[in-house]
């Protein structure tokens, strides 16, 4: 039979350090293959050392001599050790809910790798190198998307696990399978567990990592969208682009708000807006002035949530973990992760600001008294068609969507485990509704795009900023000016469909080289 999953010529060899989400990017949409390094191998067979020493001790050591949970009181017989990992994983595969995309389960194999190579779990080398296997043939286990507070990703993680011990089910060459199947068919074999290789797998918070990697890289994406439908929206308004001045910045260097005034001159270089009198307001709304200020909070929002995501790559979030040059164990809390659940709720309160200027912006545009083009941008002005009125209607649901999205989650737990466990980040929902937030603003950028294409036209506006031109093709190649009253909805999603595939993008880029 033909491999069912063919991996690109790159690899990514992992070193225990230096991991971005670059590289994860890589490997969870790019198909990139994942090696380890000499000098991993070296590490994990090191710290499998000491596992092997302290199984065999009398010490209480917490998963590997102990029961977890409300039951760390109870000790391990030395001869149940490596049984009680299976069962370990089983008990927890309590996962409910859809099933995350390959993609999605890809990024979290790569997270689990990652961090395994820091060498803090003392897996067992031959499954650190299992875990490669899986990800490399493309034998992607099926996770439910429901099941972790982000105190370590237990059940999403134990549903990862199942496959490399032929349980569970898993995704190969588009058919889900059972997971021995899936391993038979990918010629890969089940494994053996060994003392605390259960808890390696299942004790970090890789679910939640991996997908708030993607969530970051969409977000930026989303986020650069919105900003080149408001450079297309200050061409249609002849907005006064003196607040993006460098100038303005450097007299208050607020955070991310250079980088952001940066990309909007870039996307209006060569409009006739920079020239002397094209404005038509000497002070314009706030949501056409205060977009960098705006936006510049997003990017800063992101960039901590994308430092969140890189320190948990490039670290061992284990409980207890391998202390190789003092032969020790410790227990921790380093599988607690508040600063990334706090990082990405900022990223949804930013992104919530970013969609309700974006609303005010194309909301003004079919304003007569505001943008000086007629009701609801129709060029019929006897009242018989309707324009674009009814897209405030999504546009206003979207954005109250998006702002129900921003309230914090991490606030919402309950104490569980006897209340050992009575706190909790709440991570993983917090990651999730950042995506979530992301599919709204897409929405929302794509109307703005359609609405400030139409005022561009109507005012007939003949020169564009490079930037905002090549967005009003994209527009225009997909959607074309409203005249008679047509169904818009289709339109709208078609807009948001060049977002999400990077060809908005792609075709802005392309203008700058």
């Amino acid at each position: 039979m033909a491999p069912a999953f063919a991996p690109a010529h790159r690899a990514i060899v992992l070193t225990g350090s230096g991991v971005d989400i670059d590289a994860m990017l890589a490997v969870a949409r790019g198909a990139a293959r994942v090696e380890l390094a000499d000098s991993v191998r070296a590490r994990l067979a090191a710290a499998r050392r000491v596992i092997d020493e302290l199984t065999q001790s009398d010490r209480a050591i917490y998963g590997l001599t102990t029961g977890l949970g409300a039951n760390v009181g109870a000790a391990l017989s030395p001869a149940d050790r490596a049984a009680f990992q299976q069962r370990a994983v089983m008990a927890r595969a309590v996962g409910i809910g859809p099933r995350l995309p390959s993609e999605v389960v890809r990024a979290i194999l790569f997270t689990r790798i990652a961090m395994l190579g820091v060498g803090g779990s003392g897996v067992s080398p031959h499954v650190a190198e299992a875990l490669v296997a899986l990800l490399n043939a493309g034998v992607h286990p099926a996770v439910p998307s429901k099941g972790s507070i982000g105190v370590a990703d237990l059940a999403p993680l134990a549903h990862l696990a199942l496959p490399l011990v032929g349980l569970g089910e898993a995704e190969y060459g588009g058919e889900v399978l059972t997971g021995g199947d899936a391993l038979r068919r990918a010629g890969l074999a089940p494994i053996a567990l060994g003392p605390k290789d259960g808890i390696a797998l299942i004790n970090s918070n890789a679910a939640t990592i991996g997908r708030g990697a993607l969530a970051v890289v969409d977000a930026a994406a989303a986020l650069d969208a919105v900003t080149i439908a408001a450079a297309l929206s200050l061409e249609g308004f002849r907005g006064n682009l003196s607040p993006l001045d460098p100038r303005v910045s450097a007299a208050r260097p607020a955070p991310g708000q250079d980088a952001a005034a940066a990309r909007l001159r870039g996307l209006l270089d060569g409009s006739l807006l920079w020239h002397e009198g094209a404005a038509r307001r000497v002070q314009d709304p706030l949501s056409l002035r205060c977009v960098s200020q705006v936006h510049g909070a997003a990017i800063w929002a992101l960039g901590l949530a994308r430092q969140n995501i890189e320190i948990e790559l490039n670290s061992a979030g284990d409980s207890p973990l391998v202390l190789v040059d003092e032969r020790q164990m410790l227990s921790t809390g380093n599988f607690h992760i508040p600063a990334l659940a706090i990082a990405f709720e900022a990223v949804g309160l930013a992104l919530a600001q970013v969609a309700s200027l974006a609303g005010e912006r194309a909301i003004k545009l079919l304003s007569p008294a505001l943008s000086g083009l007629p009701l609801h941008l129709s060029p019929y002005t006897d009242g018989s068609r309707s324009g674009f009125a009814a897209v405030q209607k999504p546009l206003t649901a979207l954005i109250a969507e998006i702002r129900h999205l921003a309230n914090p989650a991490c606030l919402d737990f309950l104490p569980v485990s006897e209340q050992i466990e009575d706190h909790a980040p709440m991570a993983p929902r917090v990651v999730e509704k950042t995506g979530d937030i992301v599919d709204r603003l897409r929405l929302v950028a794509a109307i703005e795009l359609m609405i400030a294409a139409q005022a561009v036209d109507l005012r007939g506006v003949a020169t564009l900023g490079s930037g905002a031109r090549a967005a009003y093709d994209v527009v225009r190649g997909v959607v074309k000016r409203l005249d008679e009253d047509r169904v818009l909805g289709p339109e709208i999603e078609a807009i948001a469909a060049e977002i999400a595939s990077g060809r908005l993008a792609a075709a802005v880029v392309a203008t700058a080289e």
